[in-house]
């Protein structure tokens, strides 16, 4: 502060006037005086959270959220619609809606068509070898048996989330993912992060040797406690009165299969004697694997002290349950409806601990899911619906035999992705047209019941075929150095296989998924109802951070209420 004796300056007056007479004098004042102003009123530099604490809901449709939201709990998923931000209508941009591909854009910000992951399994688009999102050969679990396709890497990421960008920055920022599948913690913690999943083989979490070569003294200390085998012979119980779950479908649907779906439901079979593979296994679909999720990302904030400088930390979390449940239940079940109220309960608690342990005003929590759920195909057509389900592979056998017809013996082509994928080696030895080839594949799958659409791959590479129906979010479903050669989509409420309830489709069921923000240093309250696209989470997510949004990203920062 400037402090001025107003006697004097009577005084020095006359020479005071002299002195800024001069023209250039009186300029050089003046722009002293410009600077001296604007560093005066220079805004403090934006505080960055200490800690991002990123939720994703594995299968859960933003329906069941606006669905349910009168039998939340005060301080779980209310936290978000009550305190906090959220969007009512996000989707995803690209067509093939699977846990693999979601969980590359949610930090990426970058669809399939950037990012290289085109599902959660796929064939090599020259070799036709079996292919898995994350799988690496070099790299295997630590401290368990590792299978050929298991997932141990983001190898097959082609681009950078928001947590590479942030240890590009400073080295000092942590990443860390947990996940009850490998994909869901992988893909988000890019190629910096490190990444932890569930193992179903002892209901321990580990990492891989991509990340490091032993896990530190605290991932050893939580697998000593071997939570999961506390909940061996538990029964998982609703939370509500029967009343309650009016609006979703009762227990034991017909279309569930011979063994049914009832709460309560006990975890282990009867005649076991000791927890094994099977009950690990089972816990995944059942409330008690994300509770043992979010205890060992607890585990992981006090183990690699996140959110406790000023340096800021990523923490993913994925929680797999929801969408084991709704491909065992569907989304409109009892079971799907009683999971997500206590995954909201468990949600509470854990929001509860973050405050305690890294400050209310210290972090950023978002919430988002990897993709929506259909209907079972049932369900659809007891309301009305065309619906129904395709033997896949009938279709591909009837699909070689008609290309045989015209091109000769051999099978032409094997499903990859969402993608025809064409014989490479069978095409150079018969030297056969491919774009021939797949306008005739096109044909014969779209004289198939329940497909939609298909574009080839001189259609894809071009874009001539813009405008027309689904092309778009298809397009951004494919990638051009790992998709197949004919692109195809399946009609609304259509699915592959016999399982109740799937997804993977550019439907709203699908596509329509949460976007929830809380922080109340950074997130004003409200809701928004422009529609936003998932794309748009990692820009968002950089900004707050104080970091450049991923290289590949192609959304913009969200909206956020004023």
């Amino acid at each position: 502060m400037i402090s001025v004796n107003l006697s004097a300056t009577a005084t020095m007056k006359p020479a005071f006037s002299r002195y800024f007479s001069h023209p250039l004098r009186l300029s050089l004042a003046l722009l002293l005086a410009a600077v001296l102003a604007g560093c005066a009123s220079a805004p403090a530099p934006e505080p960055k959270p200490k800690l991002l604490v990123f939720l994703v809901v594995d299968g859960l449709p933003q329906r069941q959220i606006t669905g349910y939201r009168d039998q939340l709990a005060p301080d779980g998923l209310a936290r978000f619609l009550e305190r906090g931000a959220w969007f009512s209508e996000a989707h995803y941009g690209h067509a093939f809606t699977v846990t693999g591909a979601g969980h590359a854009t949610v930090l990426s910000g970058a669809y399939t068509h950037r990012n290289g992951i085109i599902g959660n399994e796929w064939r090599d688009a020259q070799t036709g070898e079996r292919e898995y999102c994350t799988g690496d050969t070099t790299a295997t679990y630590i401290g368990h048996k590792t299978q050929p396709l298991d997932g141990t890497s983001p190898k097959n990421l082609r681009v950078e989330t928001v947590g590479d960008v942030l240890r590009a920055a400073d080295p000092r920022a942590k990443v860390i993912a947990v996940s009850g599948k490998d994909r869901g913690a992988i893909l988000p913690a890019g190629k910096r992060g490190t990444a932890y999943m569930y193992m179903a083989q002892s209901g321990q979490f580990a990492s891989s040797t991509y990340y490091m070569q032993q896990h530190p003294a605290w991932v050893n200390s939580f697998n000593g406690r071997k939570l999961a085998d506390g909940y061996f012979k538990t029964q998982w119980k609703p939370l509500l009165e029967e009343a309650a779950y009016a609006r979703s479908l009762p227990d034991n649907q017909r279309w569930y299969g011979p063994r049914g779906g009832a709460l309560p439901m006990l975890m282990g079979s009867p005649n076991d004697d000791a927890p094994g593979p099977a009950f690990y296994s089972q816990l995944l679909r059942s409330p008690f694997a994300d509770a043992l999720t979010l205890e060992f990302a607890r585990a992981a904030i006090t183990g690699e002290s996140l959110g406790q400088d000023e340096v800021p930390d990523i923490l993913s979390i994925s929680l797999s349950g929801h969408d084991y449940v709704n491909h065992q239940y569907s989304a409109e079940s009892r079971l799907s409806h009683d999971h997500l109220l206590q995954l909201d309960r468990l949600l509470q608690a854990f929001f509860a601990d973050l405050d305690a342990k890294v400050g209310r005003d210290n972090y950023i929590a978002m919430l988002t899911a990897d993709h929506g759920f259909m209907p079972a195909p049932e369900y659809s057509q007891a309301q009305g619906r065309d619906a129904g389900r395709v033997n896949g592979g009938q279709v591909l056998t009837r699909v070689n035999d008609g290309l045989e017809k015209r091109f000769g013996p051999g099978n032409w082509v094997s499903y990859s992705g969402s993608s025809l994928l064409f014989n490479r080696q069978l095409l150079a030895q018969t030297k056969v047209d491919a774009n021939a080839l797949a306008e005739e594949a096109r044909a014969l799958l779209l004289a198939e019941p329940g497909f939609a659409a298909a574009y080839t791959r001189r259609e894809l590479e071009s874009g001539s075929a813009a405008g027309r129906p689904f092309f778009e979010p298809m397009r951004k479903s494919w990638h051009p150095l790992v998709s197949g050669d004919v692109q195809y989509i399946l009609k609304p409420y259509w699915m592959f296989g016999t399982g109740t309830a799937t997804h993977g489709s550019p439907y709203e069921y699908d596509t329509h998924v949460p976007i929830l923000a809380w922080g109340p240093r950074w997130v004003k309250p409200g809701r928004v109802d422009s529609r936003v696209g998932v794309v748009d989470i990692a820009p968002t997510v950089a900004r707050w951070l104080g970091v450049a949004a991923p290289s590949s990203a192609e959304g913009q920062p969200l909206p956020l209420p004023n």
